[in-house]
């Protein structure tokens, strides 16, 4: 079974424009979570909303300015708020590396899906397969038009 997600992209932006879309509350709710309940820092675990998909509590792991930023989550779960770290989750990177003027390169790694239950690793997997897809379109079209 595979253990990991990875995509990348290239953005036209800075990598602080980049890295703003990622790790600001305010900027991150315009094209992932709808709402963000918390404090979205550092040993913080705040609520992500997804509408009608529910809300999921999340772990922040890291913060590197212009660089990196990581959390852990319940990949796929509808409505888990509870401690992220009491629960096997996977571990979400996004790395931002700059390719020249105006340019960069972001990966997204999402990781520890051989951790979750063996029937609800295959659904989440997949889910998030396509939902990075997606994402990070989203990403891309937020910050492209800003």
């Amino acid at each position: 079974m595979q253990d990991i997600i990875e995509r990348e992209i290239i953005i036209k932006a800075t990598k602080e424009q980049i890295y703003d879309a990622i790790a600001k509350p305010d900027q991150v709710v315009l094209w992932f979570p709808e709402t963000l309940e918390g404090n979205y820092t550092i040993n913080e675990q705040p609520i992500f909303g997804f509408g009608e998909n529910g809300k999921n509590q999340v772990y922040i792991v890291d913060a590197k300015p212009h660089s990196y930023f990581a959390y852990r989550w319940l990949p796929g779960a509808n409505n888990f708020l509870g401690d992220v770290l009491s629960v096997p989750n996977t571990l979400v990177e996004f790395h931002i590396v700059e390719l020249g003027e105006d340019s960069c390169k972001v990966t997204v790694k999402e990781s520890g899906f051989k951790t979750l239950s063996a029937d609800y690793m295959e659904q989440a997997l997949e889910q998030n397969s396509k939902g990075w897809n997606f994402m990070l379109g989203r990403l891309v079209k937020y910050i492209e038009t800003r």
